[in-house]
């Protein structure tokens, strides 16, 4: 299975009420499709707001994205949790509904061995025969998985790609020198895409491509086709965007920036559910600031 290079985790648009907004849903994957270039979307992962999602709403979500992509890009599922079980029925809720991938996050909260990492994320794949990406986040979820045990991991033939959202240069170096060759590693962190394809990083899963993801395709291109210096020249470009849109200018949870942004450009994808806050007046102008 082929993800892209450029894979978008993707904003769930709600209306006034924070419902889901299933017109705005569809105007949001062609506009991110056709005018930023994703080659993939993941859909109700964190930066889709999963935690406030009901199972029901997932379920949609899943359906409505197959179906409105229609071919046109790839649809990975984040099904993971802390419950084993749990996300194993979610994954298979997600197969039923045609995605074509799954994305897991390392159990948060509950803080598991290292051999607990690697019986949970073994378990949830011999449960399904669907691509699988996993999501290292030991900033959000307090558990690292460390590289030996993703090399482990990297050897069950779904698990295919791992999105890695932490500055650990040696743990990429680490999983790029020892990987099967076909297994693919994603920065999680948009300010590190070009760092991470440095040593070795194949994309990027991203939130600021829902701004600019057009220009972090065509880095990422010019990267791969050797020209580094122009490479380097759209990062310095892009790195206020990619920082603004956490820090905004104080540090702001993730997708309340993001969301406003949109919201700027006319995509309408309105507020964020609680316990997350939308931005405040002195962030929203921080952002329309980026933005110009």
């Amino acid at each position: 299975m082929e993800f892209g290079t450029l894979i978008t985790a993707m904003v769930t648009p709600f209306d006034g009420q924070l419902q889901v907004n299933w017109t705005q849903l569809e105007k949001l994957i062609d506009y991110l499709i056709e005018e930023q270039k994703s080659n993939s979307l993941v859909v109700c992962g964190t930066t889709g707001e999963s935690p406030t999602l009901t199972d029901e709403e997932k379920v949609k979500l899943f359906e409505a994205a197959v179906r409105h992509a229609n071919g046109r890009c790839k649809i990975i599922a984040g099904t993971g949790s802390y419950d084993t079980a749990d996300s194993i029925r979610m994954t298979q809720l997600a197969a039923d509904a045609g995605v074509d991938g799954i994305l897991l996050v390392a159990p948060y909260y509950s803080k598991p061995s290292q051999e607990g990492l690697y019986q949970h994320f073994k378990t949830i794949a011999e449960s399904t025969q669907l691509p699988i990406m996993l999501y290292n986040i030991p900033g959000r979820t307090g558990v690292n998985i460390e590289p030996d045990t993703m090399l482990r991991l990297a050897q069950i033939p779904n698990i295919v790609a791992s999105k890695e959202a932490h500055s650990d240069m040696d743990h990429v170096s680490k999983l790029v020198r020892s990987a099967p060759e076909s297994f693919r590693i994603y920065s999680g962190d948009d300010s590190y895409t070009l760092p991470f394809l440095s040593v070795g990083a194949y994309g990027i899963v991203s939130v600021s491509s829902h701004i600019v993801g057009r220009d972090m395709k065509e880095m990422i291109e010019w990267y791969n086709q050797g020209e580094v210096h122009k490479a380097v020249s759209r990062h310095a470009e892009l790195f206020p965007i990619f920082r603004g849109m956490f820090e905004c200018p104080h540090k702001v949870p993730n997708p309340a920036p993001v969301k406003h942004a949109l919201n700027l450009k006319g995509l309408n994808v309105g507020g964020v559910r609680l316990p997350l806050v939308p931005v405040t007046e002195e962030e929203g102008k921080y952002i329309e600031g980026l933005l110009s």
